[in-house]
């Protein structure tokens, strides 16, 4: 059992950077793929990024490539989204998620753990 508490979400200028932080408690973190959704009003949740549970692989959806860096640390069980470059459209609630076995292109259903989420608010 693996529970993930998401947290520095916040309001923030476009153009401007926020970092997220996923801190998880339970055993087996280190054995686990982490990723991060996020999910605007009216939309369904969308895949942003993974990282497998040695950080040695990472996968990112198109529209935040090159803007947004996953990383993970597995002394402090803790995974991180740092966001650059942020647009009004990046606006939503970003979500955390661990999956016991390494596919970046899994849906969201097909995660195992589910954090309760974090608001980002990018003004315009």
């Amino acid at each position: 059992q693996v529970q993930l508490e998401e947290s520095g979400g916040g309001l923030v200028q476009a153009g401007g950077s926020l970092s997220l932080s996923c801190a998880a408690s339970g055993r087996g973190f280190s054995r686990y793929a982490m990723g991060w959704f996020r999910q605007a009003p009216g939309k369904e949740r969308e895949f942003v990024a993974v990282i497998s549970w040695s950080g040695g692989s990472t996968y990112y959806a198109d529209s935040v490539k090159g803007r947004f860096t996953i990383s993970r640390d597995s002394a402090k069980n803790t995974v991180y989204l740092q966001m650059n470059s942020l647009k009004p459209e990046d606006t939503a609630v970003y979500y955390c998620a661990a999956r016991s076995t390494w596919n970046p292109v899994a849906r969201v259903n097909e995660y195992d753990y589910w954090g309760q989420g974090t608001q980002v608010t990018v003004s315009s």
